[in-house]
């Protein structure tokens, strides 16, 4: 078995990162096998240095021990360029030159597993308009959903706990593959990595499950192997809601500063206890 924890380096690690980090490091080291780091650091305006030393500084606290140095994303922007060229000569994507208020203002934007579904608006440009468009005009690069879903067929993963669950990646519409300011989205980019480090089972947040049906046709367009896959459950604050980097008082950093013993807090995250204010749920 092989995992990964793959945080973005925009931000403080939080409760919940620790969470899924301990997850995936026991599933690794109870069967034996490997546990890598892996920093998504395709955005490179928001990613930060120093986000990535406290990220090996949180898990060196926690007692996580990683297998092999830490994959950066930034250093394979030549594989997510490969893969879009190699769907770009199939004609199953395309361009795109919608802002994201285009797109919510449209009356014709259904909703999605994530939000407002593209609705199509540059998929039928001619060759022509596209290529002056591309010239002059910031774009992002969208999967033709209809296209690559007819071609890939019925499509299926292994989810802990469900057995084989069907993916459903046409609910999505036509996602983007590569942004306007980035080479690669976190579909495209996460799809690929965790295919060229070998990883045999993805362990995540549940609210990250809808994204595994574009992940899966992705596999299945690029012939990458499929993972096994757990989505586990979200580690929320008082309020209900689950955390994000911006809740200052669940990062690991304040937690460490203020004296916890970071071993004893990964035994208790291990047995489903969290501190006092946090609970698990399911979205």
């Amino acid at each position: 078995m092989l995992t990964r924890f793959a945080p973005s380096p925009t931000g403080e690690l939080h409760l919940g990162h620790a969470y899924s980090a301990v997850l995936a490091h026991d599933a690794a080291r109870r069967a034996g096998g490997a546990f890598l780091l892996r920093i998504d650091d395709i955005d490179g305006a928001r990613s930060r240095e120093e986000h990535v030393a406290a990220a090996i500084a949180d898990l060196d606290w926690l007692g996580l021990e990683r297998d092999g140095a830490p994959v950066r994303q930034s250093q394979h922007l030549g594989d997510y360029a490969a893969a879009l060229d190699h769907l770009r000569a199939r004609d199953l994507v395309y361009p795109c030159f919608c802002t994201r208020a285009d797109i919510v203002q449209s009356l014709a934007a259904p909703h999605g597993p994530a939000g407002p579904v593209y609705p199509g608006t540059c998929r039928h440009l001619g060759a022509d308009e596209r290529a002056l468009r591309i010239a002059g005009e910031p774009h992002c690069w969208r999967l033709d959903m209809a296209r690559a879903a007819a071609l890939a067929g019925p499509l299926v993963w292994e989810e802990a706990g469900q057995g084989l669950r069907a993916a459903d990646p046409a609910a999505h519409g036509d996602v983007v593959l590569a942004r306007k300011d980035a080479p690669a989205s976190y579909h495209l980019a996460s799809t690929i990595d965790d295919a060229a480090m070998k990883v045999t089972e993805v362990i995540r947040g549940a609210d990250l499950i809808a994204s595994t049906d574009v992940h899966r046709l992705l596999q299945a367009l690029l012939g990458l192997p499929t993972p096994a896959y757990r989505h586990h459950a979200l580690v929320c604050g008082a309020d209900g809601k689950r955390l994000a980097k911006r809740d200052a008082a669940a990062t690991l950093a304040t937690l460490r500063e203020a004296g916890v013993d970071g071993h004893a807090l990964a035994a208790d995250l291990r047995a489903g206890r969290l501190p006092a204010g946090y609970s698990l749920r399911n979205p």
